[in-house]
């Protein structure tokens, strides 16, 4: 809500990312009361990314006991975004899925989410300090072990390297279709691939969006993300 009435908003950072790295047109999909069919999307666009979000993914999507009061939520929003992954997967329009996104990927696919990683016994506590300024919010928090044979090991060439993190929830059950691509030192699984999908599916924990021409590794991934918006494209438009 921006005042009295609802709005649909997306980061600049994410509007940012997709228009300098592919020169793509960025749209804003809305989440209305009605859902959009995945289909017209689908037909309107090259690519998807899906945003980070201040609200989380209804536990009732995956099985999770209720939220705690005060945990945002956003049915509209799971209602548009979930039926459209499975169907964005099953055409090979390339995704990507970052944050919320990321765990919205866990959940079409039939996984689930721990709604408070930090209360595991011995997980880090992977949350901000919405107290510190931006660029400390940002910054490299803790390394991730890139594992073989995902998407991610393809992408970037580093096998180890710092992300930041600004996540409360996270993956508990992985969704059978992916594979663990990137695990934080508490075993958090950061980033996900889906080996054998007809396009690119790549989901992360952490927001490369963020000064991404600044970072090496964030410029591997929009890079590669960029290519395969482009090559569907050429395909599905000459």
């Amino acid at each position: 809500m921006v005042g009295l009435h609802p709005f649909h908003l997306a980061g600049e950072k994410y509007i940012r990312a997709v228009r300098e790295s592919s020169g793509a047109v960025p749209l804003l999909i809305p989440s209305l009361p009605s859902p959009i069919p995945p289909d017209e999307i689908l037909a309107a666009v090259d690519g998807l990314l899906f945003t980070g979000s201040p609200s989380n993914v209804s536990p009732r999507h995956y099985g999770g006991p209720a939220p705690r009061a005060g945990i945002l939520q956003d049915e509209h929003r799971d209602s548009t975004t979930l039926p459209l992954l499975e169907a964005a997967i099953a055409a090979g329009t390339p995704t990507i899925c970052l944050c919320r996104g990321f765990q919205e990927l866990n959940v079409a696919l039939g996984g689930s989410l721990h709604q408070h990683v930090h209360e595991i016994k011995g997980r880090l506590d992977h949350r901000e300090d919405h107290d510190a300024p931006l660029d400390n919010q940002y910054g490299p928090v803790h390394e991730v072990r890139v594992r073989e044979g995902g998407l991610l090991a393809q992408i970037v060439g580093e096998r180890r390297f710092h992300v930041n993190s600004l996540h409360a929830q996270g993956i508990d059950r992985l969704a059978a279709p992916l594979h663990a691509d990137a695990l934080a030192p508490d075993e958090t699984v950061e980033a996900v691939s889906m080996p054998g999908a007809k396009g690119f599916v790549l989901g992360l924990q952490w927001h490369p969006e963020w000064r991404w021409s600044e970072n090496p590794v964030s410029r591997q991934i929009f890079g590669a993300f960029a290519e395969a918006v482009q090559a569907y494209a050429r395909k599905q438009r000459p």
